[in-house]
């Protein structure tokens, strides 16, 4: 067979040549357009849901959100386990599917069935999928820093600024907002006020939500022009809030202000970012499932240069988590790897068969052997 083998392909010899040369020039290509990543996706191929139902007990959540979401994404194809957890004001779901199914075809089908669900939950409760990526995604994290800015100004510059811009990157999915208190109109009812107006705390609640939107209504046709007519109230400063109607009194309107006090304060929070011993606003940016982690960070880095222009005075994008440093180490490490094993086996090559020839072929199979996967 070997004799055949050899015989054939000196009778070939410009065919045999031509497939080295095609093999080698596959082999470079996969090389160069290969993702890579320092840290082996040895995570589950899943799709996670996430509810929130503000202020019910974790009891709740389990009974109306968890449990019927849960049930009913067991039937989906290709689904191994389903796991969920309820908090308070919270559901995750984590819907693990066979190796074998596409991580978007399994991200579709959750998409068809919550759907189709979203009828049996209470009032209000939207589901919702996580991003698409993997548990070792988080490849990058920044702070946003300087300027004099208190905690809730620069978590507002990083949620209404630069989240929205970095999550335009190609191979983005997710930009996080961490650390920090988030800017919140906030509504303190007086109940000895609203006893004396005689207004609930509920025809507050209506009111600031009715006064909260924008109206769509027709058009004026005057003069061979058409005028859009449309009622605009959408809340812009405090004033906004405490002149909101919340009832009547012998034809006197009484004001959100005259029962209750507005403010701007800082919103609930459960957790907190600390760099360097004090408190920071930062934010993690998440790869897609598949892509080039150095791509992506590269192009994340070109973004942030792009829009430092746009941010106020002495405010900066500071990275203090970049995961390509690591990934270059390791390709440092994986090729100088080749080149020594490379070059130690044309010498025992050379030395054994007294052959220079012979070198070439160990001398090419680094090169025509492609990457496999998202590691190499």
């Amino acid at each position: 067979m070997i004799d055949r083998l050899i015989e054939v392909s000196l009778r070939n010899r410009f065919l045999v040549v031509a497939a080295f040369v095609l093999l080698g020039g596959w082999g470079y290509w996969a090389l160069l357009t290969t993702p890579i990543d320092a840290i082996p996706d040895l995570s589950d191929n899943q799709v996670i849901v996430f509810t929130d139902w503000p202020g019910r007990s974790p009891q709740e959540v389990e009974d109306q959100v968890t449990y019927p979401l849960t049930v009913s994404l067991q039937g989906l194809p290709g689904v191994r386990v389903v796991r969920s957890s309820s908090a308070f004001g919270f559901s995750m779901i984590n819907v693990i599917f066979e190796d074998r199914v596409d991580l978007y075809f399994a991200r579709s089908r959750v998409l068809e069935r919550l759907q189709l669900l979203s009828k049996a939950l209470p009032a209000g409760v939207v589901p919702t999928r996580g991003p698409d990526a993997t548990g070792v995604g988080h490849v990058f994290w920044y702070t946003v820093e300087g300027g004099g800015k208190s905690l809730q100004e620069l978590r507002t510059i990083q949620d209404w600024f630069v989240r929205y811009q970095l999550n335009a990157v190609p191979g983005v999915a997710e930009v996080a907002s961490v650390g920090g208190v988030v800017r919140q109109y906030q509504i303190d009812a007086d109940p000895n006020r609203l006893r004396a107006y005689r207004i609930p705390i509920s025809a507050v609640v209506d009111a600031v939500m009715r006064s909260n939107r924008n109206v769509g209504g027709n058009v004026v046709e005057a003069s061979g022009t058409w005028t859009v007519v449309r009622g605009i109230d959408l809340i812009e400063r405090l004033a906004d809030v405490a002149q909101i109607v919340v009832g009547a009194e012998n034809g006197v309107p009484i004001y959100v202000r005259q029962v209750a006090d507005v403010k701007i304060g800082d919103a609930f929070r459960a957790a907190a970012l600390v760099k360097g011993g004090d408190e920071a606003v930062g934010g993690v940016v998440v790869a897609r499932y598949g892509v080039s982690t150095v791509d992506v960070i590269r192009a994340v880095k070109e973004k942030i240069a792009a829009l430092q222009s746009g941010l106020p005075p002495g405010v900066r994008i500071v990275p203090f988590y970049d995961r390509s440093a690591l990934i270059e180490r390791a390709v440092a490490t994986l090729r100088r790897a080749l080149i020594e094993e490379t070059l130690v086996v044309t010498a025992i090559n050379v030395l054994f068969l007294l052959n220079l020839r012979s070198g070439a072929v160990a001398r090419s199979v680094p090169f025509v052997v492609p990457c496999h996967g998202t590691t190499c």
